[in-house]
């Protein structure tokens, strides 16, 4: 079994501000820095620094010293790449506003990202070894679309992280996936449904499920997250930490949750264990540099507090591959 990752690689510049500027306005930043990220490029050193199965990253930079940077961000975390150089733009690159709450706003500017191609994928899929295929939406959605139905061809558990939700997404997006990853902002937009809390997650999450995949996990920040399938509801309650910067907590939760499938925990753990991975990521400054190691994230999921929110029928097991 591997995790294979399939996205965006960015260059992050962060700014430390005390506000966001309004319109025509210049600010000054408290400082400024310069990390690898990429919803992909995350997920993948997030999944590598949880678990102990293999993860390959597939995607495209720059011929530029980012991608340079990135490559060597991702080896430094344990993972192995088949990552393209294109010749023709440079490597994507992200620019955060972090508040001094921890809060962030992002721009993205795709670059090479925006020139991933299916074919990337098809060059690493040449053995017939189990997979949990992760994707997200910073590459080209008829891309993703491909992916889906490449790895569910190829009986790999695919995971989507629907995020950024963009507009005009087809919803037939969701049938060959087996895991869907959203906020409450993406599961609204998804599911049609008001989302302001745990109850109206998890009515959304199930409101999804009949859209293809049969696990749904709602990201709530504070009020944690819930994890839903044809069967059970649950809902985990995030631990107490200091919150310096949330850039990199959705990626962290679904880095542990690939690596939970690849490992077959039950349901209930791999939500404790995404919640934790996910806090920690918020309690350091940076994308990449902010994911936990494999012994902090176990060791603080095993006080993470997970409820059952319906009556279950589903018996004992491990998660669907």
């Amino acid at each position: 079994m591997r995790i294979v990752c399939f996205g965006s690689l960015n260059q992050d510049v962060a700014f430390d501000v005390d506000r966001r500027p309004d319109w025509g306005e210049t600010i000054i930043a408290r400082s400024m820095a310069v990390a690898s990220g990429g919803k992909g490029a995350n997920q993948a050193a997030a999944a590598a620094r949880l678990g102990d199965t293999p993860v390959l990253m597939v995607g495209r930079v720059g011929r530029d010293g980012a991608g340079t940077s990135l490559r060597g961000a991702l080896a430094s975390s344990g993972v192995s790449d088949a990552i393209v150089d294109d010749p023709a733009v440079p490597s994507g690159s992200a620019f955060i506003l972090r508040g001094r709450d921890g809060e962030n706003a992002i721009v993205v500017a795709a670059g090479a990202n925006e020139r991933t191609a299916l074919a990337d994928l098809e060059a690493v899929a040449v053995s017939d070894e189990p997979a949990v295929l992760v994707l997200q939406l910073e590459i080209p959605v008829p891309v993703v679309a491909s992916a889906i139905e490449m790895g569910a061809g190829r009986g790999w558990h695919v995971l989507l992280n629907a995020a950024p939700v963009r507009p005009g997404v087809d919803p037939g997006l969701l049938r060959g996936v087996d895991t869907l990853v959203v906020n409450e902002v993406e599961a609204a937009q998804l599911s049609g449904l008001p989302v302001r809390g745990v109850s109206e997650a998890a009515r959304a999450a199930r409101a999804l499920l009949p859209s293809g995949p049969g696990l749904v996990a709602v990201t709530l920040g504070a009020r944690g997250a819930v994890l839903v399938s044809r069967e059970s509801a649950w809902h985990a309650d995030p631990p107490d930490v200091a919150v310096v910067d949330t850039t990199a907590a959705g990626d962290a939760f679904v880095g542990a949750l690939a690596v939970a499938i690849a490992e077959g925990l039950t349901e209930e753990r791999a939500l404790a264990l995404a919640v934790a991975a996910g806090s920690l990521a918020t309690t350091r400054a940076g994308a990449q540099p902010s994911l936990p190691a494999r012994g902090e994230a176990r060791e603080l999921a095993a006080s993470v507090r997970v409820d059952e929110l319906v009556p279950s029928s589903v018996p004992a097991g491990g998660l669907p591959m």
